[in-house]
């Protein structure tokens, strides 16, 4: 298996230590296996692994039948079926190798292989189980006794072994050589070379050897010579895996970006016979392992690193039904094998789990095993009965050890607790139907559970707090509000569409403010509200507008963008579907679990909060390794465009903590290590969780604890040489500008920590004015200025301070010692201290709150995440034209300004905080908040083709002149084609009119510009195809001209663009003030993803429009004012931004320049009548003519001149057929050579014998 194109960060696994975590080890092992188990803190705990019940297994479907941990926390490098017994074998990246007998996966023996490399491939003999590492070979009995070690040389690097015969073995890596062992002799009998880097797969069939290269390349090699027969190059990246059966060779890999390798979704099969590459096999997987698994038919077998696993065959079509999952417990497969039987798969993960799929209820790994051999269980002599009824019976007869110890059965009363068991809830189905006679109620029986069997919950499970239908149905009925109503402004905001789709939504209804919302029906717009965060952090909205780099899928570049769209919106909705895409491309984010499915999305399913809390650690890890590298500032393409290492990011420098971490292990040995942190996660006192006393803590005590986090935890002590119980603790070097917290409360037990500490809050305020709480509000005469210890003030109800632990501002000083003091910074320390000598003394600082993102909980409609968000001055100024700051709630679209109580108010039973953002005083003047626009003009140049096939004929456009370059208010005809990504959901209602619940998702596949001045006026300057790696589901065809093929690199003949590349050359124009005209750009713009302000767009569907009327169709206009007729089987771009150009000046022509709006309107008028009498269709060439035909007779003999480039070459028609361009006359060069024929203004219907001189063109 070759781990070049595989994360690269678990080529240095260093896992972390958890101090709640106690492993339990079987008694029948040795502890000292516990040496290579280390926890993730994050991880799952083992007594929270899923206990898997009786699995039905379906005859001849892989399904899942049990899962182990070999090691916790470690990842399975490799997994082998053993070829002489019912065993399975795993090694680690910890060098530990594990057995497991049987289906069931009995532990075997585990046993240390190597201290310090991981094991990278298993073999199994007869006698024994060969591991491979690095450098080293071992033969090791199955039940860990070692037969042979073989040390190679330490440059050795190897990867790969084959077994060719009983005694005789090969093994190869990353050097120009493979060895030849005798496993007799244990010595080495042969050396064959290899061209570099080197072999990392070999297979072997009755032929040839087959061998696997880095470089993409699998060579053929002579069974007896081993000299190379044949060579394959598959690959131009590397190669990930491959197999081999019968006559057919499969391999998988990675291949070559312009942002460096991606994994290929085309399996590359070869004929054996022919020795020639067929048809490759598209899947809808990334694969990364595969196996032939040949049953009736010779099946793949193809996996993914996120666990997707798809059958098909190797000469036909993948189908995406024949896809399953792998539910591993971490983020990545390592490792899989198939038994020689085909009936079992095992599958190994990046945190130590086992999976084990088989196709039978009783599978066998091989044919015919042999018996295993097991350890003799342990014999004592045999006791005399005793028999317990009898009361003189003496105990001394039953023997015991003599200690002095206590025993173990002797448990103190303090750690033991009565734990009864609570009756479970009735039914909500038998509640809803039952009927009341007196006090006793009559309901059917529901038959949901088994005659007279109950089943109990000895513990409260952690997930009850997450689960959104917690709110039992009333027995009355239905319609009954729950107990706890949410908001009505906090409630999920959905779009309802109609037959104009989003055009008649009255979105100013649910925003009245300049600021943009954002449209939550695009999938994973789960963000929507983080992103609103990120952009009122000023410095960021800033700093990440001014990033710019060559990443087809850079996060922080299409951040960016979307931060650009908010800029210009004076209160319209925006949509982050760009941001998305990028998004959903990211392999950390689908490993991660942040990428959900729609039906998941749309019923809530999974912990919101949780889902928020890790997408917040996961962006601005992005962002920080995007903007790590700061590009010198040129174009997108342009000349000079090298990079620069620097040793921290601007999203390091704002949100990044410097700490120290010490380990003291109780021998005295003290550890130090540096490190750094995005955020940080509250970590609550232990015991105050289960304390219902009211015991007090400040947020500033819980955030302290978090902070500087002090823990007991095994670890590797260097001067015990072996795990000792250490204590962790952290220590600050240097404070962020910007605090993030998250605040984990995904239980009941956390939320029940705020709702207490909330309460005695509210009781400590009430006494603060001497008085008692009351339910009800003060009279106004009795208000008076309320101040907590928190520093909350109530200005007009005691109300106000209910549900409010957090506070508004915290103070935090750094010690000599290295100690950090943090405390709730309060209105009256503003008016003690003043609010200049917060930061008067060295490392003390202030920060405010900004930003709260809340998990509202909603039976209803499955819940949602909003944000409170501080909106600053310099926000305001924009927007408004006003100084001031103001609290605002983001609720998708819905934007609502807010008191400031009511960002810190959480009612624990539908509102529950996820996410604090905290920030420095003044922190804008500590950056340059400077917007330089880092697109330049070079992006309209020339540029290559992604596509292969792309001939210079075949181009369709001429790029701008240097001399060309657009300039404010200059005309740009545009047109965009579309493809369908998903298809509309609608539903018919019992009227039978149709309802949308969701909308057709469109994605863009070209797009045109063409000049709309000059001497080249109507020639297109960007006609680019954009390519796709989502799933197309309709080319759209008929109305888009787009056929399947046209956007796939490897076979279009078009010029193939990335989406990034073209979208840039729409930003520039956009900056650059030119006027687009075009026919429905609002669409287009919309789906795009791009904001253009209004007085830079003229659209024709509007100015030939009456008000109250219907939209007229581009066809339509094209017949009715230019005697054109277009879209007659399909749709072209050229031809529509031609012809809207053409409309806009025939526009310009009856309206006078907009001077004679009256005289204009008759012309509409005609238009709409000449309309229904033609029921707005184009008549056919044959009935009958345009209406403006009669006054257009062009002559045999026209003289046309097309003009390319000024003083360069000029082609005139000289006749009906031929075509005169002398060779002395044209120097154009052959690339911007335009076809007579698409560069004539209009079409000449009488000249049918037109023909174009091909020796020019």
């Amino acid at each position: 298996m070759n781990f070049e194109g595989l994360d690269p960060g678990l080529a240095e696994f260093s896992p972390a230590m958890h101090s709640t975590l106690d492993p339990v080890l079987d008694a029948h092992l040795n502890p000292s296996l516990l040496q290579n188990v280390e926890l993730d803190p994050e991880g799952v705990a083992l007594e929270a692994l899923p206990v898997q019940e009786s699995v039905h297994i379906m005859e001849g479907v892989y399904s899942e039948l049990h899962s182990v941990v070999a090691e916790v926390g470690v990842p399975v490098s490799v997994s082998h079926f053993d070829l002489h017994e019912e065993m399975l074998w795993v090694g680690s990246h910890g060098g530990h190798a594990t057995s497991f007998f049987g289906p069931a996966l009995e532990r075997y023996s585990s046993f240390q292989v190597n201290g310090s490399d991981d094991i990278r491939q298993i073999q199994s003999l007869e006698n024994g189980i060969l591991f491979l590492t690095k450098n080293n070979l071992k033969y090791v009995a199955r039940g860990g006794l070692i037969i042979f070690d073989y040390l190679l040389d330490e440059s050795e690097d190897l990867h790969s072994l084959l077994l060719t015969d009983n005694n005789t073995l090969l093994v190869g890596g990353l050097q120009n050589h493979i060895l030849e062992l005798d496993l007799n002799t244990v010595q080495e009998t042969q050396k064959y070379a290899v061209e570099t880097p080197g072999v990392t797969i070999m297979r072997q069939t009755n032929r040839f050897f087959f061998c696997g290269h880095t470089s993409g390349k699998v060579s053929l090699r002579d069974l007896r010579s081993f000299k190379v027969e044949h060579e394959f190059d598959a690959f131009s990246g590397s190669l990930s895996d491959f197999d081999v059966h019968g006559n057919l060779l499969a391999a998988c890999g990675f291949s070559s970006r312009l942002t460096g390798l991606a994994c290929d979704r085309f399996l590359k099969v070869y004929d054996l016979r022919m020795m020639r590459a067929i048809t490759p096999l598209q899947v809808h997987v990334d694969p990364a392992f595969l196996r032939f698994i040949p049953t009736y038919t010779s099946r793949l077998a193809i996996i993914s690193q996120s666990g997707q696993c798809q059958f098909c065959e190797p000469t036909g079509l993948a189908n995406p039904a024949d896809i399953f999952h792998v539910n591993p417990v971490g983020p990545l497969l390592m490792t899989f094998d198939v038994s020689a039987s085909k009936q079992a798969l095992a599958f190994g993960d990046s945190e130590g789990c086992v999976h084990l799929w088989t196709d039978s209820p009783e599978p066998s790994f091989n044919p015919y095993s042999r018996e295993t051999e097991f350890a003799l269980p342990c014999l004592v002599d045999s006791l005399p009965p005793l028999d317990w009824s009898q009361d003189l019976l003496p105990l001394s007869l039953i023997p015991v050890p003599l200690t002095t110890d206590t025993l173990l059965s002797d448990w103190p009363a303090a750690n033991s607790a009565p734990a009864p068991r609570r009756a479970p809830p009735v039914d909500a189905e038998i509640l809803r139907t039952m009927k009341k006679v007196g006090f006793i109620g009559y309901a059917p029986n529901p038959r949901t559970r088994l005659r007279n069997q109950i089943p109990y919950r000895l513990k409260e499970s952690d997930h009850e707090f997450d689960n959104l239908s917690q709110v039992t149905e009333s027995p009355t009925g239905r319609e009954e509000e729950p107990l706890h109503t949410v908001s009505k402004k906090y409630r999920k905001v959905t779009i309802k569409y109609s037959k104009l789709g989003l055009e008649d939504f009255d979105f100013k209804h649910y925003n009245k403010t300049l600021f943009a919302g954002l449209e939550p029906h695009i999938p994973n717009a789960y963000c929507n509200c983080m992103i609103q965060v990120l952009y009122f952090l000023e410095p960021v909205r800033c700093l990440i507008q001014n990033h710019l780099c060559q990443k087809e899928f850079c996060l922080a570049c299409e951040l960016g963008f979307l931060f650009h769209m908010l800029d210009l919106s004076r209160g319209d909705p925006c949509q982050g579907s760009n941001f998305l895409r990028a998004f959903r491309t990211i392999p950390e984010a689908s490993a991660l679990g942040l990428i959900l499915a729609d039906s998941d999305e749309a019923s809530g399913k999974g912990s919101l909060a949780r889902l928020i809390q890790r997408w917040n650690r996961f962006i601005l890890t992005q962002l920080h390794q995007d903007m790590q590298e700061l590009e010198v500032p040129q174009a997108y393409r342009g000349a000079g465009g090298s990079f620069c290492s620097s040793g921290d990011s601007i999203i390091g420098q704002l949100f990044s903590c410097e700490m120290e971490n010490c380990s003291l292990c109780r021998c005295g040995s003290e550890t130090v290590r540096a490190s750094s942190t995005l955020l940080f996660t509250l970590s609550y006192p232990e015991g105050s969780i289960c304390d219902k006393t009211g015991k007090n803590y400040e947020f500033a005590q819980v955030l302290k604890r978090s902070i500087c986090l002090e823990q007991n935890t095994q670890a590797w002590c260097d001067n015990c040489e072996k795990y000792q119980p250490t204590i962790q603790t952290r220590n600050i070097r240097h404070l962020p500008d910007i605090l993030v917290i998250n605040c984990e409360v995904n239980s009941s037990k956390e939320a029940d920590f705020w709702r207490l500490q909330a309460e005695v809050a509210f009781k400590i305020a009430v006494k603060k004015i001497g008085g008692e709480m009351k339910s009800k509000e003060f009279a106004l005469a009795d208000r008076k200025e309320l101040r907590s210890s928190e520093g909350f003030l109530c200005c007009s109800s005691i109300e106000e301070l209910k549900n409010v632990w957090l506070p508004f501002s915290i103070r935090m000083k750094m010690t000599k010692n290295k100690g950090l003091d943090v405390c709730n910074w309060t209105d009256e320390h503003e008016v003690q201290w003043g609010p200049a000598r917060a930061e008067e003394e060295h490392g003390v600082y202030v920060y405010d709150l900004m930003a709260t993102v809340v998990h509202i909980l909603d039976s209803r409609t499955g819940g949602s995440l909003v944000a409170h968000i501080k909106v600053g001055e310099t926000y305001h100024q924009r927007k408004e034209g006003v100084t001031h700051q103001q609290w605002y709630l983001f609720n998708d679209f819905l934007i609502e300004p807010i008191d400031k109580y009511e960002a810190v108010q959480f009612d624990m039973n539908w509102k529950v905080p996820a996410i604090l953002y905290y920030v420095k005083r003044n922190l804008n003047s500590r950056y340059n908040l400077n917007i330089k626009n880092p697109i330049e003009a070079s992006v309209l140049l020339a540029e290559a083709s992604l596509a292969r096939k792309q001939r210079k004929t075949h181009t369709t456009f001429i790029p701008l002149m240097l001399n060309e370059m657009p300039q404010v208010g200059d005309l740009v005809g545009l047109d965009a084609e579309f493809v369908t990504l998903n298809e509309e959901e609608a539903e018919l209602r019992s009227d039978g009119t149709k309802s949308t619940i969701k909308p057709s998702q469109m994605s863009v596949a070209r797009i045109t510009c063409v000049r709309g001045q000059g001497p080249n006026e109507g020639i297109p300057f960007i006609d680019d195809y954009i390519s796709t790696q989502e799933q197309v589901v309709d080319y759209l065809t008929q109305y888009s001209g787009i056929k399947p093929g046209d956007l796939d690199a490897k076979i279009s003949s078009k010029h193939l663009t990335t989406l990034k590349s073209t979208y840039l050359k729409l930003r520039f124009l956009i900056d650059i003030g030119v006027k687009f005209v075009g026919h429905g750009l609002q669409k287009d713009f919309r789906v795009i993803n791009l904001m253009v302000p209004k007085d830079q767009v003229l659209d024709t569907v509007y100015l030939f429009h009456m008000p109250r009327k219907r939209m007229i169709s581009l066809r339509f206009l094209a017949w009715y004012f230019l005697d054109l007729k277009i879209q007659g089987e399909t749709h072209d771009s050229i031809e529509d931004a031609r012809t809207a150009l053409q409309l806009y000046r025939k526009y310009l022509e009856l309206s006078k320049n907009g001077t004679e709006p009256e005289s204009f309107h008759k012309v509409l008028k005609g238009l709409y009548e000449k309309g229904r009498k033609m029921d707005w269709r184009v008549p056919e060439p044959e009935s009958q003519t345009s209406p403006k035909r009669s006054a257009l007779v062009p002559s045999l003999f026209t003289l046309v001149s097309v003009i390319l480039s000024p003083d360069r070459c000029s082609c005139l028609l000289l006749s009906a057929g031929t075509v005169s361009c002398p060779p002395f006359q044209c120097s154009v060069p052959r690339t911007e050579r335009w076809l007579l024929k698409s560069a004539l203004p209009c079409p000449l219907p009488d000249l049918d014998l037109l023909r174009v001189y091909r020796r020019c063109y």
